[in-house]
């Protein structure tokens, strides 16, 4: 009688055994879910928006092409330069702004406030205004800074002011106030993350050492919130530069930035106009953060 051939499970030796063993090996294997995630809903669209950038359009409809029309009219128009400058400009600004009182909260919730009850509850308070719509939080300034809001009343009955000052509202002042109550919150969390890491004796040293307030500050405790830092940077200036509705109120659609540009074509159907300045934005946004990236090692915060 003879013996039928029988499947044997692999041994311990074999190829897919010593494949699933290695390390980088089911590390691809654990991350490939997200992979496929990310490749399907943040590659693919941007692939689509690459392409379509370079199709052709007239006034109710575009078609499948290849040209640099699209490009070559952006780039030669001098109203794309005035924009992404005016862009940078906002997002600097913000940046400065969200940078200077971010660090002031953080480091009064990390060294100021001693008991870890108070610093959540302090914490959570900061995170108040994040629980409504940042159209709502953004439109509220409206009426607080218009010709008869409550800032020029207040500044008329205090005899501050003679007339109403029409440079709070629809302008660059409000525009930037809006962003830097919009997003200072994250610049506040990676910093505030950074600073409850820094060892408390290196500060002690400091201080034994003969160190003023101020040279620990800059010698200790800045160097080592570098990463807080940039998160938040890139955090602010990567919102800023794509946001569009916060410029289109807060300057009465005086102003505009390249989500404006990307918005109006789009209002006009110009998708492929709107598609090139879209992958233009990416491009410059991704520069910046590169170069943000050149001034510390991310991935000691991560």
């Amino acid at each position: 009688m003879s013996a039928h051939p029988t499947t044997s499970p692999a041994a311990p030796g074999s190829l897919p055994g010593a494949l699933l063993k290695n390390r980088h090996v089911s590390g691809w294997l654990l991350a490939s879910p997200l992979g496929l995630v990310l490749a399907v809903f943040l590659l693919l669209p941007i692939a689509m928006i690459a392409v379509v950038s370079f199709w052709g359009a007239t006034e109710f409809s575009i078609y499948p092409d290849f040209q640099w029309d699209n490009y070559a009219f952006l780039l030669s128009s001098p109203v794309t330069y005035k924009v992404f400058l005016n862009t940078f400009k906002y997002a600097v600004l913000t940046w400065v702004f969200t940078l200077g009182i971010g660090f002031t909260v953080a480091y009064f919730l990390a060294f100021h406030i001693r008991s870890l009850t108070w610093q959540i509850a302090l914490f959570l308070l900061c995170t108040i205004p994040f629980w409504t719509s940042n159209i709502i939080r953004m439109i509220s300034w409206i009426p607080f800074l218009g010709r008869n809001g409550i800032a020029n009343s207040t500044l008329m009955s205090m005899g501050v002011i003679d007339a109403p000052l029409d440079w709070l509202l629809y302008s660059d002042f409000s525009v930037i106030l809006a962003f830097v109550h919009l997003y200072t919150l994250f610049m506040v969390v990676p910093i505030f993350n950074s600073m409850m890491r820094i060892d408390r004796a290196l500060i002690e040293a400091a201080y034994d050492a003969g160190a003023t307030g101020f040279q620990t500050l800059t010698n200790v405790i800045i160097p080592l919130c570098k990463p807080g830092i940039m998160i938040g940077s890139i955090f602010v200036v990567t919102l800023v530069m794509g946001d569009f509705i916060t410029v289109r109120f807060m300057s009465g659609s005086q102003s505009a930035n390249v989500g404006r540009l990307i918005s109006n074509d789009i209002a006009l159907l110009q998708y492929p106009s709107a598609a090139a300045t879209a992958v233009i934005l990416l491009i410059t946004v991704l520069m910046v953060i590169g170069i943000l990236l050149r001034f510390v090692d991310i991935r000691k915060e991560l």
